[in-house]
């Protein structure tokens, strides 16, 4: 197991730089940068601050600059928000971030699975139906959707929820549901199909004949093995909520860290779009690790192959 943490921790490395070098050359693939646009600053004054920020460098040279930032966690100052620096910016904004996305996840998670265990323990019933529409409404409709029908029927009409403003716990419930809606559904397929697998295979059936019952059968036996596909889906579950919360913190004005990057990609905001884009690469890499680690400590067999390789 330690040799296999190890090697992920190589293949992290790898990555990162991968995505650190891809996002700063499609950066500067763009034509123009920051001050195009500002037709009524005098030339003098935009090669000044184009100087201050380093853009007339040669490429090769603002790479090495941005490489050696990204290694330091020091991305500079941002270009549209005067007087703050990216990591400010990010330390401000990612606090919100989380909560909202812990908060999505941990509603997708639980109520997926429990979706997903009424489905399978009630099979070709109406509940099984039920809660399969549900699912399949989930993921066709996008997030977007979801937070402008909670807006106007539980904020607007029956203003069970405040919308627009930020504060307190009531202010995320309506953006967490939005973004939980499609990895809830997800999870529920997910459950409910590993959930009937499990359920036909031999030693199930054997054990359910013999009369072995409750709940010390029904999770150490049946929900254990039937979760692993969901715990192995939940890396790629965490950057779905993550890069939907760029959308969503947008319709809510909620001062995250998606805000940020948003406003960042209107404005051309280099700094603060490669700043940005490495953190969460950053977040989403650790969180595909502790997914590997958890999917070898549920199935020992997985750990032990791992281990062997």
């Amino acid at each position: 197991m330690r040799k296999f943490i190890v090697q992920r921790l190589f293949g992290v490395i790898i990555t990162l730089f991968a995505i650190i070098t891809l996002t700063f050359f499609l950066m500067n693939a763009i034509p123009g940068d920051p001050f195009t646009s500002e037709a009524r600053i005098p030339e003098q004054v935009l090669e000044n601050l184009r100087n201050y920020y380093g853009l007339n460098d040669p490429i090769l040279v603002q790479y090495w600059k941005y490489v050696k930032g990204a290694l330091l966690f020091d991305f500079g100052p941002s270009i549209k928000w005067e007087n703050q620096s990216v990591n400010e910016l990010i330390v401000s904004g990612f606090p919100v971030s989380a909560i909202l996305g812990i908060q999505a996840i941990l509603f997708a998670t639980f109520f997926g699975i429990l979706l997903g265990i009424i489905a399978a323990f009630r099979h070709n019933s109406g509940l099984d139906y039920m809660s399969m529409v549900i699912a399949i409404i989930g993921l066709s409709v996008p997030s977007f959707i979801f937070a402008t029908i909670l807006i106007k029927y539980l904020a607007v009409e029956l203003q069970w929820f405040p919308v627009a403003t930020w504060g307190t716990w009531s202010h995320t419930v309506l953006p967490s549901l939005a973004l939980a809606m499609a990895p809830m559904a997800y999870i529920a397929r997910l459950t409910r199909s590993s959930l009937l697998e499990v359920l036909s295979m031999d030693y199930i059936q054997t054990a359910i004949a013999k009369g072995v019952r409750g709940p010390r059968f029904l999770f150490r036996h049946v929900l254990r093995n039937a979760l692993i596909p969901v715990v192995t889906i939940l890396g790629p579950i965490t950057a779905t909520i993550l890069t939907g919360s760029f959308v969503i913190e947008q319709i809510f004005g909620i001062p995250g860290l998606g805000k940020y990057f948003v406003e960042g990609i209107v404005d051309r905001d280099y700094p603060l779009i490669l700043g940005t884009a490495v953190f969460y690469s950053g977040i989403l890499v650790f969180f595909i690790i502790l997914v590997d680690i958890a999917y070898g400590l549920i199935d020992p067999r997985i750990r032990f192959m791992k281990g062997r390789d």
